[in-house]
């Protein structure tokens, strides 16, 4: 899983989390780092945070979504994790070409969900 957030407690929370769950995680902490990180390590799934500096994480997934029609590559689940969650925030999201959302902030059987739901299996 590529985890993509700027704020450090975020993402020890969210790495924390992950690690209880046996999923091995890659961490960028902006959207420009997500799109090499993604470049190089082809995720099973990307967790994606919506509001970072340099690149946000709208431009990343469209960066990314590019990357994987040039490649010839199938779609990788990506999740908006944003802690805003109104009807136009997901709207955006899916615009943007994320495949579900995750409120912030979100629990760790929430995490195990939405993983459950989107990683392939095994």
């Amino acid at each position: 899983v590529l985890l993509v957030d700027d704020n450090a407690v975020n993402l020890m929370v969210a790495e924390a989390m992950l690690e209880k769950l046996a999923v091995n995680c890659v961490v960028a902490t902006n959207g420009e780092e997500a799109v090499a990180a993604f470049q190089s390590t082809r995720p099973s799934l990307v967790l994606m945070d919506c509001h970072m500096p340099v690149l946000d994480g709208y431009a990343a997934t469209g960066r990314i979504r590019e990357f994987e029609a040039r490649e010839g590559l199938s779609r990788t689940p990506i999740i908006a994790v944003t802690a805003n969650a109104f009807d136009e925030d997901r709207q955006r999201c899916t615009a943007a070409g994320m495949d579900a959302h995750l409120g912030k902030p979100f629990r760790q059987a929430e995490l195990a969900a939405v993983l459950h739901t989107w990683l392939p299996a095994g």
